[in-house]
């Protein structure tokens, strides 16, 4: 019989992924099989073995590499390895397709690095070097393995499922809570140490917290603390990889269990008051924790529900202790409810010494298969940084909120009356080539792709077969059969994928998203200060002649770039497109040339005013996948005659012909605050939802952009927007035609006055 017959002995299966260009050390043991994985296509990998025994003829020798086998000996030799012992294998191929794989099994032990071809890609390009996958397939049970420290731990404990455990940590230290097996509550308490000594007892206070922080759960960023009943900050997140979590329960109890019949149950309340006596710390009949991993949500009703926890295997919260601190953490004992999967497992947590260095972050999932990856800074933020700590964590990426200096509104007026730059980074980008590239966008997209030119930028919207939209976004075409995709969404560039296999097209679709950051240069005088530092060459139009959705090539104080006169605040304006490592210089060239002008830093919040007061829509707010484009106000990316057919067109067209609700805009009287989803009424009946709104500077007054029934969408009609209920409290408002700001679009289409003759 197979000794690894899945019935017999399930196999572990653990799934890495090596980022484009950066080296990953992974471990094989005898037995292991190993199966190596391009998503993308066309990407070739250098990987080095320890023993090429372990391998036999499973793959072909490699010839040297040296650029190849010095970045992942550099990795290995981290690592302890010496370099020199390793042997190369060329695995797949620069021409492969999407899905290529190469597998084998190891027959000894062995040690291994794999990197992912390529380097940098300049911005006209289009060679980014994409991420391979490696999974491996384990024999011997899938439970109970940690994932590798974050660094040396000064304490590594393992919570025995349905125990808890308490231990030291020194003020400054990191605290890393891991769930080990997945879907495993885990309480934690913590206690100002040098208080205990003194007989007080101060510990987390959940009510003071989210008093505090405006927040039901505090996360990675801003508002990351967690506070005692004096008010005193004791830890702070500083990564988390789940996102989901509990900070207004108590850890379960005797009278939990008692109440759904089951007297003496094991609970986190007994395990705490018993591990932590030796510290001082008096019993309680209900401990008030912060129960990490544990997945509750309060009901429109107020009612308080659960269902399994979201983390997965080797998903952990890491911690900083603010003060020296007596710290419990459980796991937790439930089994008869969906708490803890219905089976509860181990709990990790493993301390390291404060002068270690790790970024914050939050996990950040593509799809909810791909593995998380942790919120990262632009190639900008180092100048970004030194402008402002008000961070916000935005699609994976750390962007300012708003700056130091003034603040949102003035940074909103320079975007109005001068220029105002702001990092875009976090703009997901795709690289769509091939022989059946323009096949592709033509089928994905709801315009034209035939009628884009070389050079050119398009809007569009990207929708599924019934027509919701997956995302918008511009297309620029760099050549007959390039084309970049920019959007908001990591799924457009799976959805693309799909297509072109389900369709039998020849294309790929590459991930640049980290190979291309971008900062938007806005304002009336954003031309003047663009065009005193972009040099361009005699075949590529030169700043006073780019017209509008149109790009250009050319260098910012020698640095490649590519610029697009395109933009999200209805001003003349532009961005500038670069490679991360080179982001600082396009900045600072920019701050210069922009400081005579007035240039200020544009943060998330003076953007959102502008793009409201133009009319531009935002996804999550005027659509998603239950929205059309007509029902975002983007009817105008939907052409009526399109030379082929596309995803969504059927429904498109129906839903063109036979309109159920329809975006207007809004004048609000007042100056109350409006937000997204307030509801929007005529008498008691409510007829559509605020999408967004904001108090306009430049108008006087509050604005909004709303989704109506098509019956309340003619101008002038007078509708009520409802707070508390809805119908407690109303605030007038009249329909009227949007953009409330530049309707006519004249400040965006600006050209240059043409010299005069002679």
């Amino acid at each position: 019989m197979d000794a690894r017959n899945p019935q017999t002995e399930p196999l572990r299966v653990t799934r890495l992924v090596a980022r484009g260009g950066e080296p990953l050390v992974f471990d094989l043991a005898a037995g292991d099989r190993c199966r190596i994985v391009d998503p993308e296509g066309r990407q070739a990998g250098l990987l080095l073995v320890s023993s090429q025994d372990a391998l036999g003829a499973a793959l072909p020798a490699l010839a040297e590499d040296a650029d190849g086998r010095a970045a992942a000996s550099a990795a290995l030799a981290a690592r302890g390895a010496d370099p020199s012992l390793f042997r190369g294998f060329r695995v797949l191929s620069e021409d492969g397709a999407p899905g290529a794989a190469v597998d084998f099994e190891v027959a000894g032990d062995v040690a291994c690095a794999l990197l992912p071809d390529g380097s940098d890609m300049a911005p006209d390009e289009q060679t980014p070097p994409t991420e391979l996958t490696v999974e491996i397939e384990s024999s011997g049970p899938a439970r109970g393995v940690a994932p590798a420290p974050l660094a040396a731990p000064k304490l590594d404990l393992r919570v025995k499922a349905a125990t808890a455990e308490a231990y030291r940590v020194k003020a400054g230290d990191y605290i890393q809570i891991i769930d080990v097996d997945g879907r495993q509550c885990s309480d934690f308490l913590a206690f100002d140490a040098a208080a205990l000594e003194k007989g007080e007892e101060f510990g987390l206070d959940p009510t003071v917290t989210r008093t505090l922080m405006a927040t039901a759960n505090p996360g990675p960023g801003l508002h990351s603390k967690y506070f005692d009943a004096r008010l005193k900050p004791l830890v702070e997140i500083v990564r988390d990889t789940v996102g989901r979590h509990d900070a207004f329960l108590l850890a379960c109890n005797s009278k939990y269990y008692e109440d759904l019949g089951y007297p003496g149950h094991d609970n986190c309340t007994d395990n705490f008051n018993r591990t932590l006596a030796p510290y001082g710390v008096k019993p309680k009949a209900g401990w008030p924790a912060i129960n990490f991993f544990y997945n509750t949500t309060v009901g429109a009703d107020d009612s308080i529900t659960m269902d399994e926890p979201w983390s997965r295997p080797g998903d952990y919260v890491l911690l900083r202790a603010l003060t020296d601190l007596v710290c419990a953490s459980s796991s937790c004992a439930d089994d008869v409810d969906p708490a803890n999967g219905w089976s509860p497992t181990d709990i990790h947590v493993r301390v390291y010494d404060a002068s270690e260095s790790f970024s914050r972050g939050i996990a950040h999932r593509m799809t909810p298969d791909s593995e998380p990856r942790l919120t990262r800074e632009s190639g900008f933020h180092p100048r970004t940084s030194a402008l402002t700590r008000k961070f916000v964590e935005y699609r994976g990426f750390w962007l300012a909120d708003c700056y130091s200096d003034e603040g949102p509104i003035a940074e909103y007026w320079a975007c109005r009356e001068k220029a105002a730059i702001m990092d875009l980074s976090a703009l997901r980008k795709f690289e769509v080539i091939g022989p059946d590239a323009e096949a592709l966008m033509q089928l994905a997209t709801t315009r034209d792709m035939k009628k884009l030119a070389v050079g050119q930028v398009v809007y569009t919207a990207m929708c599924y077969p019934h027509g919701g939209m997956i995302d918008d976004g511009t297309v620029f075409r760099l050549a007959p059969q390039n084309f970049r995709w920019v959007c908001g969404e990591d799924y457009c560039g799976v959805h693309l994928r799909d297509l072109a296999a389900e369709h039998g097209l020849k294309a790929w679709v590459k991930t640049s998203t980290d190979q291309l950051h971008n900062v938007a240069v806005q304002g009336p005088k954003s031309r003047e200060i663009l065009a005193s530092i972009v040099e361009t060459p005699p075949h590529q139009p030169a700043m006073n002649e780019l017209k509008w959705f149109r790009f250009t090539v050319g260098k910012i104080s020698g640095v490649p770039v590519v610029i697009s006169r395109t933009g999200y605040t209805g001003e003349l304006g532009f961005e500038v497109w670069c490679h991360p490592s080179k982001a600082t210089e396009v900045w600072d060239a920019i701050w210069q040339a922009g400081k005579p002008h007035g240039l200020k830093p544009l943060g998330l919040k003076a953007l959102d005013m502008v793009r409201i007061e133009a009319g531009l829509a935002f996804a999550g707010y005027e659509f998603c996948d239950q929205t059309d484009p007509f029902e975002a106000g983007i009817g105008f990316a939907v052409p009526k005659a399109k030379t082929d057919p596309y995803i969504g067109a059927e429904a498109l067209a129906r839903r063109r012909e036979h309109p159920s609700k329809k975006l207007v805009g809004l004048d609000v009287s007042g100056a109350e605050d409006i937000g997204h989803s307030d509801c929007v009424h005529v008498g008691r009946a409510q007829i559509g939802v605020v999408t967004s709104a904001t108090r306009s500077p430049i108008l006087g007054k509050t604005i909004a952009l709303a989704r109506l029934d098509v019956a309340y969408g003619e101008l002038g009609t007078r509708v009520e927007i409802g707070k508390l209920d809805g119908q407690q409290k109303r605030i007038s408002a009249t329909v009227v035609a949007f953009p409330h700001y530049d309707p006519t679009k004249s400040r965006v289409r600006t050209e240059v006055e043409p010299a005069p003759a002679g």
